[in-house]
């Protein structure tokens, strides 16, 4: 199998109704094995609040109670995947809504960072690597949303969008060369990273690093290069930062090591 693209939209963009349209359009012309990661976004806090449930984040993560945690499934994997998949269906894709509770394909634990109780948040254990390749094999677009299978409860857990493309990515690059390595491309509403006004085509973790230091990098830029490089330390063989402009080839590649830029 040629090389595959993970593609990661937050729920933010996709809250665009045109956003959506081109991101279809273009998946649609691209000829090669995908996968699409979604978030879910200021639907999932309007549900909620519907439903008389409180909105809270803790460093960027949805606090998710059990009771929460249906409403926030019914949202993420009911309303917006199907609605993805429908638009990617439309354009000739042959696109399949899933969560990674479907055939176990995602497993976690509890998510408790510096013992911080979350609720039904997930961390990602393991990636049925082989439930992917298969569906890619029959040239089908898995379409993923964010909720895990509780690895020792079996209980459905909320997992970060981006953690859920960096695990997917990483399974998928284990033990693939250079030529059939997997990309992980994060697309939101910016080309990419931009520096001196100019989107910089290629950026090393040192230069990332230099960036924050001094202010270049900052704001809603620092947690997405900061996902990148997440990425890359857990295997995955190539990371992009773009837009729907450039999400065919263009955008910011994230590399490991100096010697990595070209």
């Amino acid at each position: 199998m040629v090389g595959i693209t993970v593609v990661k939209v937050g729920g933010n963009e996709l809250d665009d109704p045109g956003f959506l349209t081109e991101l279809c359009a273009i998946l649609g012309t691209l000829n090669r094995p995908l996968v699409l990661v979604h978030g879910g976004g200021k639907e999932i806090s309007a549900a909620l609040e519907h439903y008389g449930q409180s909105v809270q984040f803790i460093d960027g993560l949805r606090v998710t109670p059990p009771e929460s945690m249906a409403i926030m499934e019914m949202v993420v994997c009911g309303t917006i995947n199907k609605r993805i998949v429908a638009r990617l269906v439309a354009v000739g894709k042959r696109a399949l809504g899933m969560s990674g509770v479907d055939l176990g394909l995602l497993r976690c634990v509890p998510h408790r960072p510096n013992g911080i109780d979350l609720g039904r948040v997930g961390a990602i254990t393991t990636v049925d690597q082989a439930v992917l390749r298969a569906l890619l094999m029959l040239e089908w677009l898995p379409v993923l949303a964010p909720v895990a299978l509780g690895r020792d409860d079996g209980l459905a857990y909320n997992v970060n969008a981006d953690h859920v493309a960096q695990a997917v990515a990483a399974a998928l690059s284990n033990g693939q060369t250079d030529s059939a390595a997997t990309e992980l491309v994060f697309v939101s509403n910016v080309p990419g990273v931009i520096l001196e006004d100019q989107v910089v085509p290629c950026l090393s973790a040192a230069a990332i690093e230099r960036g924050i230091q001094i202010g270049a990098i900052n704001g809603g830029m620092i947690p997405k290069v900061r996902s990148a490089l997440a990425a890359l330390d857990a295997g995955v063989g190539s990371v992009r930062i773009t837009n729907l402009k450039g999400l065919a080839a263009g955008g910011t590649r994230i590399t490991r090591s100096e010697d990595q830029v070209q």
